[in-house]
């Protein structure tokens, strides 16, 4: 029995040893490929190399398994090698088969706090991918709490911003504001490295901002915003520096500071186009892709090509406004080949990208298509901001059309209904959803209710500084003053619309209102203003007119009849435009 022990206790420590030794080369191939793809430049190749050369030593099935998951992941999003990538997934059995190993690796990483809180955050990443939210949001709880106990105040407040981001998601309001506060006190008293401190501030402050956005605050958010451009450029400033932290639970970083850049730009342009500053958008837009265009030429992370959807997402709209529907939908073609390049952004943009096309084809008066993007787009979509958004343009759609969907329409227009248990908090869609009332309540004649409903969206967007509704709502109240003979008052709303319009400038208020201050003044009698009114209303038309023409003759125009699958890879290109004028002129 004696000589049996003995015999198995030597055993156990030649298998120790073996998973010991087994354990620091993989470590060092790990360590190795790690730093070769976060260099600066990325050295995707040396990456790859140092993974492929864990195989010839037979490691067990869990790190064959996980580094097979880890090679198609890098090759997937660095290199075009996507059948490469697919067949290294697929060796990796599932993300279900990658979710135990990593619980495992958890478990066993107590003892190494880099690595406990390294696998924390990818087990987390794993359940965002999944939409498992609630999941992720208990792991990053999690990891905050490992963090403090291991004294590192940095990557707690990492884990506990990580978490508010979630929560954003999810729309907990509730949980956000206290987590956000507590988040705040962590970064304003950690001193350490300053990159990491105002990094740290950036991601705070982000999040603050695409709060107040979400939540349609165009006013509230200048404070915040201010600061996080201010942040931005004391980062910019401050050199890297190679001294690493003493705790090796502060090894991590949110983001590089070029593509935090990048972010503070996106949200800028995010809150110039909400406030109706339409020009500003552009300019920050434009910085912002040039930018990225340096970036992915060294760089291939896929967190750039998302920064790149959402900034043309919102110039899109921008154009449309302005009168530049040709831009508009060459922008939406790219933006169809960055989801094609990309299954899961287009997962992620499909219902946005349907929603464009739905703008794009009520701009050209392609009402029917407008139609049909909008309800494939609330088929895509289960974000509620979103979901309202569509809900209310579709809405117009069904106004503009007359009689031929009134059953459709009373239902949406109950579902957003802002005079009670309207479905979003957002301040902006909730005013947005009071100028669709009154914009029906004017084309049924009821002029009494629809001035009642245009004086509350004047009086929200007033509040927060949105400047396209309020200039929507001035000229259909002037519209409205000028029907029931009161030209007095529909030229005290219709002077400042065109004002405010020519600033955004928006192309359609500016047509409409030439249209009134052309009638308004032949109707008492002012001919000299009347005849500059009509010169601007024709060359408003004249422009609007050729850009339609444009737009419409673009074999892109095609991409309107699309509405399932993912986006058609070529257009066959149009004989001339197919749709009326009439609404333009």
């Amino acid at each position: 029995m004696a000589a049996q022990a003995a015999a198995a206790a030597q055993a156990a420590a030649a298998q120790a040893a073996q998973a010991e030794a087994a354990e620091s080369w993989y470590l060092a191939l790990l360590g190795f490929a790690e730093h070769f793809r976060t260099s600066s430049p990325p050295k995707i190749r040396l990456c790859v190399h140092c993974l492929q050369a864990v195989f010839p030593f037979k490691p067990p099935q869990r790190i064959e398994a996980r580094t097979h998951l880890q090679l198609g992941s890098v090759l997937y999003h660095h290199t075009k090698n996507s059948e490469q990538a697919r067949s290294h997934l697929e060796k990796a059995n599932s993300v279900d088969a990658a979710k135990p190993l990593l619980r495992k690796a958890i478990q066993i990483s107590q003892q190494t706090p880099y690595w406990h809180c390294r696998l924390l955050f990818q087990l987390a990443q794993l359940h965002t991918l999944e939409k498992d939210l609630v999941s992720a949001c208990d792991l990053l709880g999690v990891g905050a709490e490992y963090a403090r106990v291991v004294g590192s105040e940095y990557t707690r407040a990492l884990f506990l911003l990580s978490k508010g981001m979630l929560l954003l998601m999810e729309r907990k309001l509730q949980e956000v504001h206290p987590l956000l506060t507590l988040c705040g006190q962590i970064v304003e008293n950690w001193q350490g490295n300053p990159i990491q401190k105002e990094s740290l501030r950036v991601f705070f402050l982000v999040l603050q901002v695409t709060h107040y956005l979400d939540a349609g605050q165009v006013k509230s958010v200048k404070p915040c915003l201010k600061q996080l451009q201010q942040c931005i450029q004391t980062i910019s400033t401050l050199h890297d520096d190679e001294i690493l932290p003493s705790n090796p639970a502060d090894l991590f970083h949110w983001l590089p500071k070029e593509h935090m850049c990048v972010l503070v730009y996106l949200v800028t342009v995010m809150h110039s186009m909400q406030a109706g500053y339409l020009e500003k958008a552009q300019k920050y837009t434009d910085k912002a892709l040039m930018q990225l265009e340096k970036l992915k030429m060294l760089d291939c992370s896929p967190i750039l090509s998302s920064f790149q959807v959402i900034l043309l997402e919102h110039i899109i709209m921008c154009r449309l406004v302005t009168g530049h529907k040709a831009t508009a939908l060459q922008e939406i073609s790219q933006v169809c080949q960055l989801c094609q390049q990309s299954p899961r952004l287009f997962s992620n943009h499909a219902a946005q990208l349907h929603t464009l096309l739905g703008l794009y084809c009520v701009s050209v008066n392609c009402m029917d298509n407008a139609e049909a993007q909008f309800t494939t787009a609330l088929r895509l979509t289960n974000h509620q901001e979103l979901w309202a958004f569509i809900v209310t343009n579709l809405a117009s759609v069904y106004i503009r059309e007359g009689n031929r969907h009134q059953e459709v329409l009373y239902n949406l227009l109950e579902r957003i209904n802002p005079d009670h248990s309207f479905p979003v908090s957002s301040h902006c869609l909730r005013a947005a959803a009071f100028y669709v009332r009154g914009l029906f309540s004017f084309f049924q004649g009821r002029y009494n209710e629809a001035k009642r409903f245009l004086r509350e969206t004047l009086k929200m967007s007033n509040a927060e500084d949105l400047n396209r509704l309020t200039a929507c709502s001035l000229v259909l109240l002037g519209h409205i003053f000028y029907v029931l003979g009161n030209h007095r008052e529909s030229n005290n709303m219709v002077v400042p619309a065109m004002q405010l319009a020519s600033k955004i400038p928006d192309m359609s208020v500016q047509l409409w209102s030439s249209a009134l201050l052309r009638d308004l003044n032949k109707a008492c009698g002012n001919a000299i203003d009347a005849h500059e009114a009509a010169q601007m209303h024709q060359n408003f038309s004249q422009q609007l007119l050729q850009d339609h023409i444009e737009a419409c003759s673009l074999p892109e125009h095609n991409l309107i009849t699309w509405t399932d699958g993912p986006p058609p890879v070529q257009f066959q290109a149009q004989n001339g435009p197919n749709t009326s004028l009439a609404s333009l002129l």
